[in-house]
């Protein structure tokens, strides 16, 4: 071999083994003493790299095991670094990686109460002396691929007031063709674990020059928990469950501003639960998605394609000093949080997001409203809520559709469906009530009226079309229903005003202009009007005194133009069924009536036309007597014109008897009445005439009252009576109702006449022995004590009065109803305290809102419920508290205790000894006429009277004959 060769190839050996020595020895252990070197002198905390190692043949680097941080609480480290350089950097001058790999990453990223981030702490770098240029290019760098490979980082925040602790596992990432230098965009995946199950993962493209990036990124099952405490300083919420998973398609570009752009969003929130600081419930969730949804930055605009929700039940409270809890909640925050407004940099105002719903399901939701603000509060539930929107503009640009469905209460119902429009505030919506019990309301009455609210539905069929909101102009068109409606004074603690149904039909209301009711139609209604001995009413003592609470007028109330009155028109009100209660308690005793029967109409009414309304009204007084109107009148201004006729016929007098007692100074034993009043009004001018007509008028024992007439009553009653027992007076009445004065002495001079001219009594004729023999048995009927019901005996001999008594068409027959204290007391009082319990367990059940019979007798009161009730029947009638001696004793002792002390009290009432007589008289005659075919106008009811039981224990009832 050729010397040179020979020291070529020592040369090239040795050169060789040189470059082996330095790439794979000497360059390696420079480098890693050099990096140990720096991390001494500028890092804060421990840090070592274990080794590198290098290939000079395949430029190969492999950095080991780099720790920084305490030993077992390193902050930042990894297990291996892969670099594969290419040759062509050299000439490049650009550094190019072919492969990057980067295995178990650890890196503990965390924030301290003060808000200092660990990762600023590690080093203690100088400030670079040289300026930087910021149009400076970056640092020419190319990796052809980027990958990390079981990463964890651990993130940690004290700022809160929860502090946040979050780990990322199994964290990889995959970079393909990145470059500073190039505008060529980046292929990159991510994959990480997070807490309590979550998941990552982000499939996109990546470019750095400008920093743009798009792909498609997705977390399932998060953990809203790991990340509240971050939203609860704007949401002063407690989380204490929830989950998000969400994905979508994207791009972002940071050339110019910031350029976001979402496609494809689907979320879905399942289930979440939230409730106040105080741990009160607040929202609880089942599910809430959303599919097929974009999201611009640019434009600021976020399209919803699909939402739907399922099971939410939310909880809303105002307090009782008038404030909502969910704005308050949120008023504090936003108060803190509030700051002058900048305004944009060429001055104009920020675009308003707008927000766009395709379509919108809610299913099933449940609303638990509370309101504080009354002295009882009140609750309010609502649900089963469904809502479905579509075509939602929050710009309002076009009409979306609504329909809603939901229960109200225990019972109740609301619909509503149609259109609504949101600039202007406009729509038209179909609305539909059923069955909205109305007692919610009673806490806003009680305040104002002593008025119970025992019960009350309201169902309608509406069509609402909404013009404006400023101000608010809208119209609404259809039927109102309030039925089963039962109102309590509860001064008295009797029935106030009730019905069974008020229908409203062809209702038009178009605010604030406008009432049209096509008709209103009244079901069995019911009203019960009341003279106190002080002579105020029942309506006067309805109203909660506030005279100490009434606050001043504003002087700016009532300034300017007086608006337009409403024009209200109702084409007519039709009567069925009616009722009512009159009592009189300033009259000793007291006057009380009752008229049934009621039915009849009211014409159109029109405050705008004024033209006559025809009524046409007909009942019974006390069931048997006729009365009616029948006329026309402008209510809204019945000066102006006025046409009445009123008739009663048959009325019973003795029912009168408590104002023949104070005016005229004796009670009425019997007698009836015709009376017919006709009223003419014209331009406020009064022109009316009366007539009364009384038949067999006979008075009772006298009365001392100081407000009596000075005059011979008994003679002038008897003269003026005719051949057949009846007095006709002629009653005209005159005068100006604006300056009223009446002449009152056509009244007198007509009296003195009759008193002249019939000077001769009616005859009086007693009959015996009609059916011979028998009469004895025939002129009392018994009855057994504490009862009215007719025996199989008193109806044989009924029957037999009665067929004498049609064999006999001039006869009439006076019922004396009569009751014995001895033998009736105890009875009464014994049905009296039946009553008490059914009555008392019907107000139970009614408060309750549970379903009860039309009548409380229809209600079977067991015996274990009778001691429960028994205790506050005893309370309440007796108005005291049971001894304190009876608590000793056992339950059904005491009960026996309070039962005859309750029944001690009632066994002498003379009220229900006289209710009994009256039921007796009234007994005989429904069997007479219903029964025996008498007319009801030959029979007769005398007061009630007091009478000793027979031998066999039973109690008669008189019975008298008269002739015509």
């Amino acid at each position: 071999m050729p010397k040179g060769l020979k020291r070529a190839l020592v040369g090239a050996m040795t050169a060789l083994v040189c470059y082996c020595l330095l790439g794979f020895l000497i360059l390696p252990g420079a480098a890693q003493r050099l990096v140990n070197q720096q991390l001494v002198q500028y890092a804060t905390v421990p840090a070592r790299l274990q080794r590198i190692e290098f290939n000079p043949f395949s430029l190969e680097v492999r950095l080991f095991d780099l720790r920084i941080g305490d030993q077992g609480g390193e902050q930042i480290g990894f297990e291996q670094l892969y670099l594969d350089l290419m040759w062509n950097s050299l000439w490049r001058r650009t550094l190019q990686i072919a492969d990057m790999e980067l295995s178990g990453l650890q890196t503990e990223v965390t924030f301290d109460k003060n808000g200092t981030l660990n990762l600023s702490q590690l080093f203690d770098i100088p400030p670079s002396d040289s300026p930087t240029d910021e149009d400076d290019e970056p640092f020419a760098l190319v990796i052809d691929r980027l990958r990390l490979k079981e990463g964890r980082v651990h993130f940690a925040d004290a700022r809160p007031d929860e502090p946040v602790d979050i780990r990322l596992d199994s964290l990889d990432f995959e970079l393909l063709n990145f470059a500073t230098r190039s505008d060529a965009a980046a292929d990159a995946t991510l994959v990480a674990a997070g807490p309590s199950g979550a998941r990552l993962e982000w499939k996109g493209r990546f470019s750095s020059a400008p920093i743009s990036s798009s792909g498609r990124l997705s977390i399932s099952d998060l953990a809203l928990r790991d990340v509240w405490a971050y939203a609860q300083d704007a949401v002063p919420l407690k989380l204490k469950q929830g989950r998000l998973s969400a994905a979508t398609d994207y791009q972002l570009d940071l050339a110019q501003g910031t350029e976001l752009q979402l496609n494809g969003l689907e979320a879905r929130l399942a289930p979440l639960e939230l409730d106040t600081l105080d741990d009160a419930p607040l929202i609880r969730l089942e599910a809430l998605e959303i599919d097929n949804s974009t999201l611009s930055l640019a434009e600021r605009k976020v399209t919803i394609g699909t939402l739907r929700s399922r099971k939410l039940e939310a909880w809303a409270t105002r307090r009782e000093n008038g404030e909502i809890d969910w704005l308050a909640m949120f008023a504090k925050q936003t108060g803190e949080d509030a700051s002058p407004s900048e305004p944009a940099s060429d001055g104009a105002p920020d675009q308003p997001w707008q927000v766009m719903v395709g379509t919108a399901q809610l299913r099933g939701y449940r609303a638990h409203l509370t309101d504080q603000v009354p002295a009882q509060p009140v609750t309010l539930e609502l649900g089963p809520l469904d809502l479905d929107v579509a075509n939602f503009d929050s710009q309002g640009n076009e009409p979306f559709d609504l329909r809603l469905d939901t229960g109200v209460g225990n019972r109740g119902s609301l619909s509503a469906a149609g259109q609504l429009h949101l600039s202007p505030a406009s729509g038209q919506l179909t609305i539909e009530t059923k069955d909205i019990d109305l007692r919610i309301a009673q806490a806003y009455l009680s305040p104002f009226l002593h008025l119970e609210l025992r019960s009350g539905l309201l169902s309608s069929q509406m069509e609402l079309t909404l013009a404006d909101t400023d101000p608010l102009t809208f119209r609404a068109d259809g039927a109102v229903d309030v039925t089963q409606l039962h109102t309590l004074d509860t001064i008295n603690n009797r029935d106030l005003l009730k019905w069974q149904r008020l229908h409203l039909d062809k209702l038009t209301y178009e605010h604030p202009k406008l009432l049209d009711i096509g008709a209103v139609e009244l079901t069995q209604p019911y009203a019960r009007f009341i003279i106190n001995p002080d002579l105020t009413t029942n309506i006067n003592d309805l109203l909660v005194d506030k005279s100490g609470s009434a606050s001043e007028t504003s002087p700016a109330q009532g300034a300017g133009q007086p608006e337009e009155a409403m024009a209200i028109r109702i084409g007519g009100i039709a009567i069925d069924d009616g009722s009512a209660n009159f009592s009189d308690l300033s009259l000793r005793p007291p006057f009380i009536t009752a008229v049934q029967e009621l039915n009849g109409s009211i014409g159109a009414l029109d405050n705008r036309a004024q033209q006559p309304a025809t009524v046409n009204v007909a009942g019974k007084v006390d069931r048997y007597a006729p009365v009616s109107i029948e006329g026309s009148l402008t209510p809204f201004d019945p000066l102006q014109s006025l046409e009445l006729a009123t008739r009663f016929r048959q009325v019973e007098l003795t029912t009168l008897s408590p104002y023949s007692g104070k005016f005229a100074g004796y009670r009425i034993r019997k007698g009836r009445m015709d009376l017919d009043l006709h009223y003419r009004i014209n331009q406020g001018q009064l022109n009316a005439q009366n007539k009364v007509v009384l038949q067999q008028l006979q008075l009772g024992e006298k009365v001392d009252s100081p407000q009596a007439v000075d005059l011979p009553i008994r003679l002038a009653v008897a003269l003026l009576k005719d051949s057949k027992g009846v007095i006709s007076l002629e009653l005209p009445v005159q005068g100006n109702l604006n300056n009223p004065e009446f002449d009152v002495m056509p009244i007198v001079w007509q009296t003195l006449r009759n008193l002249v001219t019939r000077a001769a009594k009616a005859p009086f004729r007693f009959l015996g022995g009609l059916v011979g023999g028998r009469q004895a048995d025939l002129d009392k009927v018994p009855f057994a004590p504490g009862s009215s019901e007719l025996t199989q005996a008193a109806r044989a001999n009924l029957d037999t009065l009665a067929q004498a008594l049609k064999e006999r068409p001039v006869l009439r027959l006076e019922i004396e109803g009569q009751g014995s204290p001895q033998a009736d007391g105890p009875h009464l009082a014994e049905q009296w305290l039946r009553r008490e319990y059914q009555q008392t367990l019907y107000n139970m059940r009614q408060r309750s809102g549970e379903t009860v019979p039309a009548d409380p007798a229809e209600l079977t009161v067991s015996e274990d419920d009778e001691p429960i009730l028994l205790e506050g029947i005893y309370r309440s009638r007796l108005k005291q508290q049971p001894p304190a001696q009876w608590a000793e004793l056992d339950e059904q002792a005491r009960s026996e205790r309070m039962r005859d002390a309750i029944l001690a009290s009632r066994a002498d009432s003379p009220a229900l000894l006289r209710r009994l007589s009256r039921e007796r008289a009234s007994a005989i005659k429904d069997y007479l006429v219903d029964q025996g075919g008498l007319a009801d106008a030959r029979l007769y009811l005398l007061d009630t009277g007091i009478t000793e039981p027979g031998e066999d224990g039973q109690v008669p009832t008189a019975l008298h004959l008269g002739a015509e």
